[in-house]
């Protein structure tokens, strides 16, 4: 896992955070709650292209 993954989650958690609470100082709940599920579901996806390399890793020591 590189370091450049940790800093982009940081700042998508940074970016979501404040639109988040721009959203709702505004009036517009819904599209915070919005905003904070369409960062959720990028920072998952990223996550979930390493799991999937961490597993091809594994699979070619062990050759599987």
């Amino acid at each position: 896992m590189e370091v450049d993954l940790i800093f982009k989650i940081a700042a998508i958690g940074i970016v979501v955070a404040v639109l988040n609470q721009l959203l709702q100082r505004s009036g517009r709940e819904e599209q915070a709650m919005m905003t904070t599920i369409a960062g959720l579901i990028v920072v998952l996806m990223m996550i979930v292209t390493e799991i999937s390399n961490l597993f091809d890793t594994i699979k070619d020591i062990f050759n599987l």
